[in-house]
């Protein structure tokens, strides 16, 4: 819709509390939503979750969840890894407990919680990156991932095989107490932080967040500063994340970033390199969010209102509205191999999640666990060997929509 480009046009974030207009009746094909999203990827092609399949296949394909549809309808089904060379990352989720419990958590994480990764399966990730030359990049995420006993371990021992390090830090943690070494150690070890900052005002970051959270956030970003983080030549990367604070696809990530950037520099000297921006998938906190909102006004292309839905029916319309093919080969299930705390192996963090693993070990194994673990495998490639296509839901077309989402922003 219009309104999410007031993001950019009033200079001002803005919460969205419900959706306007955002499904028409006169459904068109997937072929021409899809075209209309690579014109615009942030504009909501009018296509409905019938129109996925044609009437050939329309039985074949009735037992398949709306993200396999799309899959299938742009004859990518059943989605499946790239090729070995280019799955370059391990990503691991070090463990739940956080100091904060935003209400779009994916994972729901809170100070309450207390999983977190043993030795023995951090070693083993070690083990994987040393036997795998094709994986470039550690991304580390939880959780708040400095708060678990083996993050510094997995930071040293990774930056010693000369890996890149990514840690995805919610910022506040930097100022907590029993961390004030926290920000000399990252800059020390050169770990590229990726930072969750999604507005450039109070208000917005507060609600999503928690109070004083943004006050918190811009100490803390002024304090990587102060160390190189996001200045150029330095090689301290600083990426900050965006994501809606309602049931919306982000704006434009080119526009958005440059506004980001102009805002947090004027306000309060901050700079940065780039901007992510992720949509926000129908999960865990955010989905309990979408069942407290009102039901959805649907109108037809010349403002009738026909019917209404729920706002959880809504954003799921949307998203299959705004299915693209082109970003097919390159998301991060395809790119990625993803490590929970307990070693079981997922294709996503969102997968694990939903804790849907990958499809590992023989199909008629007796064991119903067998191969789901990293503690099994001495190479990621054997690990790819023994699945090669990514599982799927419907949750997954959040990845897909418009300009597509992944864990390094937009893919398209």
């Amino acid at each position: 819709p219009a309104s999410h480009c007031n993001l950019v046009r009033t200079n001002k974030c803005r919460i969205q509390p419900s959706f306007r207009k955002i499904v028409t009746m006169d459904a068109s094909p997937i072929p021409q939503a899809a075209a209309a999203a690579s014109a615009n990827p942030n504009a909501n092609a009018n296509a409905s979750v019938d129109s996925l399949s044609s009437s050939s296949s329309r039985s074949r394909s009735r037992s398949l969840n709306p993200f396999d549809k799309a899959l299938q309808h742009a004859s990518a089904y059943p989605l499946k890894r790239n090729p070995l060379e280019q799955i370059t990352t391990i990503q691991v989720n070090i463990g739940l407990t956080c100091n904060q419990a935003c209400t779009h958590c994916h994972v729901a994480s809170s100070p309450a919680r207390k999983e977190t990764m043993s030795r023995a399966v951090a070693d083993k990730v070690l083990d994987l990156l040393a036997s795998s030359p094709h994986i470039t990049t550690l991304d580390i995420t939880g959780g708040a991932p400095e708060m678990h006993d083996q993050f510094t371990y997995l930071v040293t021992e990774a930056r010693k095989l000369q890996k890149h390090v990514m840690d995805r830090c919610n910022l506040t943690i930097l100022n907590t107490p029993g961390m004030e070494n926290l920000a000399n150690f990252l800059a020390t070890h050169q770990v590229h932080i990726v930072a969750s900052l999604p507005c450039y005002t109070s208000a917005n970051v507060n609600a999503q967040r928690g109070d004083s959270v943004f006050e918190e956030s811009i100490l803390a970003l002024q304090k990587l500063n102060a160390l190189g983080y996001g200045h150029p030549g330095t090689g301290l990367l600083l990426d900050l994340v965006y994501n809606p604070v309602g049931p919306f696809l982000p704006p434009n990530p080119t526009k958005l970033e440059v506004d980001y950037k102009q805002s947090l520099r004027k306000d309060f000297g901050i700079v940065f390199n780039s901007l992510y921006t992720i949509t926000n998938m129908p999960i865990k906190r955010f989905l309990q969010d979408l069942k407290t909102r009102p039901d959805v006004v649907v109108s037809d292309t010349d403002g009738n209102v026909v019917s209404s839905m729920s706002a959880v029916d809504a954003y799921q319309d949307l998203l299959v509205r705004s299915f693209n093919p082109q970003t097919i080969g390159k998301l991060m299930c395809q790119t990625q191999v993803h490590v929970a705390y307990d070693g079981t192996i997922y294709d996503c963090d969102f997968n694990y999640a939903l804790d849907l693993p990958s499809r590992l070990g023989n199909s008629d194994s007796s064991v119903e666990n067998e191969g789901r673990n990293v503690l099994e495998y001495e190479s990621v490639s054997e690990i790819v060997a023994r699945n090669p296509c990514v599982v799927t839901a419907k949750h997954c077309l959040g990845c897909t929509a418009g300009v597509g989402s992944s864990c390094g922003g937009a893919l398209i």
